[in-house]
């Protein structure tokens, strides 16, 4: 059970971050006898291909998510691709989230093998949230035959961080009084929100630690940092405000294509893209979202990548916007520097159809 007192309010929540372990790889190795205790990635083994999920033998070589096969095999020439099995792992995900539901109904889904739960005052009355982890855990290894890894802290950064630390099969908790030292002892690469460039950035201002971030004051954080200064402020105090939000609305919507090829005139472009546009707006269709924001994503040959936005007042209401508006960013990006690997394009800022209608009457449309 959680106990001591925080800084954010005078009960603390008790949260859990459950996290399945290598989810992918290990629902084939699950699945598949003769690929447990062998290196195995799941992606596509060709020449342009991704690793979507590495096992734990594959880690061991170094070999991660994101990274292309051609890296992957490099550091591991005995390395396993099978392809992926998206029906599948979302099945498996249906199974945890209805072990979920039986504890609380504060459940917040990063994934389809990652979730903040909420049990402070849960389901089956549990004082203890370290004993609903253990139980969680226990039920999905029982019914799936897959092990998850738990955090458990007062805030959602500590319970994502404390989900690292016992990895995997394990669990890890973070208490009220313990929350401070432990977030000041980590260098600062290690937060979650905090990636490679920002680490590097504050690692030139002096910042190493969460000792050292917690030393700046928040006018200097968001001078150098802008709005995400007043977040690494919070967190570097142990402080984490934001509540488990269950059924939280989609950011954005998006797909996207990895070429058999290199891209290099505007025809070829425009054909690769409708594909992905089409899927957009079918999506757009099914659950009337419309978004605001429209952003493509290129990714060249060199592996460079970079996107372009656009962003109106009212939502784009129709394909043809979405077909126009992202022909119009892929045309300003000529003349090519090089080939183009990869296309995408995504929607954020999203609003339902009956908030766009009034949004529309509101700006005289």
């Amino acid at each position: 059970m959680l106990t001591g007192n925080s800084t954010e309010q005078e009960t603390p929540r008790k949260i859990i971050h459950l996290d399945m372990d290598a989810f992918y790889a290990s629902v084939e190795q699950r699945d598949d006898p003769e690929l447990r205790g062998r290196p195995l990635a799941v992606g596509g083994a060709r020449e342009r291909g991704v690793v979507a999920a590495a096992s734990y033998e594959a880690r061991q070589f170094g070999v991660r998510s994101a990274m292309s096969a051609v890296v992957a095999r490099r550091l591991c020439p005995e390395l396993l691709f099978v392809p992926p099995r998206f029906e599948v792992y979302k099945a498996v995900s249906r199974q945890i989230h209805a072990i979920f539901a039986e504890y609380t109904r504060l459940i917040e889904p990063l994934s389809l093998d990652e979730a903040y739960l909420d049990v402070t005052n849960n389901l089956k009355n549990i004082p203890s949230a370290t004993r609903i982890a253990a139980e969680i855990r226990a039920r999905i290894l029982q019914e799936t035959q897959l092990t998850a890894s738990a955090g458990i802290s007062y805030n959602k950064f500590l319970a994502k961080l404390a989900s690292d630390y016992r990895k995997p099969n394990g669990q890890f908790v973070i208490l009220p009084s313990e929350g401070l030292a432990f977030v000041e002892a980590l260098e600062v690469g290690q937060f979650h929100g905090i990636g490679k460039v920002t680490a590097a950035k504050m690692n030139q201002l002096g910042i190493h630690t969460g000792w050292d971030l917690r030393q700046q004051p928040e006018a200097f954080l968001r001078q150098h940092f802008g709005k995400a200064g007043s977040y690494y402020y919070t967190i570097s105090r142990a402080i984490d405000y934001r509540p488990v939000v269950a059924d939280r609305l989609r950011k954005s919507i998006g797909a996207e294509t990895t070429f058999p090829r290199d891209l290099t005139t505007l025809p070829e472009l425009t054909e690769a893209l409708q594909p992905c546009l089409e899927k957009v707006w079918s999506y757009c269709d099914r659950t009337s979202l419309r978004g605001r924001t429209l952003t493509l994503k290129v990714k060249y040959a060199d592996f460079q990548q970079i996107t372009r936005s656009r962003s109106y007042l009212a939502p784009l209401t129709s394909q043809t916007q979405l077909e126009r508006i992202s022909h119009e960013l892929l045309t300003a990006l000529l003349p090519l520097p090089q080939g183009v690997r990869l296309l995408g394009v995504a929607l954020s800022n999203l609003d339902t159809a009956t908030e766009t209608a009034s949004r529309q009457l509101d700006l005289g449309f």
